[in-house]
């Protein structure tokens, strides 16, 4: 099974990390040169990827989104949380990773993905049935983060959510709740798994009842809620900024 993707930095990601087998490359006729365009190139050749000059109209019918670029690949190569545990053991931090409860946006998903990138968090969990993949519009949304960040596809979000507690994993739900404390007085140093919820209907009863600790963003504006991939980013930067030696300084 193959799949095209599409977008300057998600080609360039994808031939950097290296972890799909690549086909080649597709570069549309008379495209406008860029030095992203060039590394792109010189990195395909440095892999003996065949690069194919195509026109425009081809990568038109893959997306409107294409930059003039795209690459065949294998599928996506998801990972397993005990490989998330694994990196965090490697690096020697406390796990943090990211539940996502059947988040059906690429958008969201992808800028999701390039936060716990960005952020050095240690991967994604997501269920198999009612939820968005990884696909060519999830990398492109990514800017090619997907390439670099661990994913796993779940049967069941609860019953990895107990496997998670029975490692020593804390949980917390970021959920607008009445028993939910604000995200800035918790502790969030810890081994810790996030959840962020649906863009309509948040975290389930289901994954809040497991939880260990229910998060809220303060809201002072008129607006009573931020989406999934802005709320998910503040929650993991409020993470990251406790983790850092500079603020670390509670007792």
């Amino acid at each position: 099974m193959t799949e095209l993707l599409y977008g300057r930095h998600a080609v360039l990601e994808c031939l950097r990390a290296g972890r799909r087998s690549i086909h080649r490359v597709l570069l549309a006729e008379g495209v406008k040169d860029a030095p992203i365009l060039r590394d792109i190139v010189a990195l395909a050749r440095s892999r003996h990827v065949p690069i194919f000059n195509t026109a425009r109209q081809n990568l038109d019918r893959i997306s409107d989104h294409h930059q003039g670029i795209a690459v065949e690949v294998g599928a996506y190569p998801y990972s397993t949380v005990q490989d998330m545990l694994a990196l965090a053991a490697q690096k020697g931090e406390p796990p943090l990773l990211l539940i996502l409860d059947a988040l059906q946006d690429p958008q969201n998903f992808g800028n999701l993905i390039r936060t716990v990138e960005a952020a050095g968090a240690h991967g994604i969990i997501i269920p198999q049935r009612r939820s968005v993949a990884v696909t060519p519009a999830v990398v492109n949304a990514s800017a090619g983060a997907t390439e670099h960040v661990s994913i796993a596809q779940v049967v069941n979000l609860a019953r990895e959510v107990e496997a998670l507690k029975a490692r020593d994993v804390w949980i917390a739900a970021l959920q607008d709740d009445p028993r939910a404390q604000e995200l800035y007085a918790g502790d969030l140093r810890g081994a810790l798994a996030l959840i962020v919820g649906s863009e309509g209907e948040g975290v389930s009863r289901l994954l809040r009842e497991r939880a260990d600790f229910l998060f809220k963003l303060p809201m002072r504006g008129r607006i009573e809620s931020l989406n999934a991939s802005v709320a998910g980013a503040v929650a993991l930067y409020e993470i990251l900024r406790q983790r850092l030696p500079a603020y670390n300084r509670r007792s």
